[in-house]
């Protein structure tokens, strides 16, 4: 399903090009702010976790929010915010034994296709994510096994494939796929001895939403 989506959405960017009409539709100076779901789909991996294997880390959906300024016509610069998703971390025979909150606040260059008339607007960009991990507690430490648990921060690269259609001058709906470098060090104690794990969360980004331009 992941990558029907994403292959939609490049079709729809290379389809469309030069699909026009009369509405006049991002050009430089406009401020573009949308609002919809933006889900996050770890791929995870990891080191192995003693005889566990790697941990797992689960989907979370959350209220996204996107700011953009179009700098020319066809450029724009995009951050990519959103309400603090929360993750359980898994490991394989034992199931939950953890949970986590993090924001990722991610900043991209974009390239729109198409002219200031065109009334569909596929895009792609590139960028920078950081992501910060908090709140991170065991739910289950394994009878006193698992104990003083923290995640350190990420930063990483991102890139972006999108399309905007604009339903009049000022309304357009949008649809979106991100795919961002997360990496983290998963520091706990078990049984006393200290273990870092490192981890690699690399999730997609599916983001749904409605957007006003000013």
């Amino acid at each position: 399903m992941k990558k029907s989506i994403v292959s939609g959405l490049i079709a729809a960017a290379l389809l469309a090009t030069g699909f026009t009409a009369s509405v006049a539709a991002h050009q430089e100076g406009d401020i573009i702010i949308r609002a919809g779901a933006v889900v996050v789909a770890p791929n995870e991996s990891s080191d192995q976790v003693a005889s566990f294997g790697e941990f797992g880390v689960s989907s979370n959906t959350q209220l996204g929010l996107n700011f953009g300024y179009m700098l020319t016509d066809n450029l724009g610069v995009e951050l990519l915010a959103a309400t603090p998703f929360s993750h359980d971390i898994s490991l394989h025979g034992v199931g939950k034994i953890a949970e986590t909150k993090q924001l990722p606040p991610t900043l991209v260059l974009q390239y729109y296709f198409g002219n200031a008339e065109s009334k569909l607007r596929p895009y792609i960009g590139g960028g920078v994510n950081f992501t910060n991990f908090y709140d991170n507690e065991f739910t289950n430490d394994l009878n006193g096994a698992l104990s003083d648990l923290s995640m350190s921060s990420s930063w990483g690269l991102a890139a972006q494939v999108g399309v905007d259609y604009q339903v009049n001058k000022n309304w357009l709906v949008n649809a979106s796929v991100w795919y961002a470098q997360i990496s983290t060090d998963v520091k706990f104690n078990l049984a006393d001895t200290p273990v870092t794990i490192e981890t690699d969360i690399d999730p997609w980004v599916y983001m749904v939403s409605v957007g006003y331009t000013f």
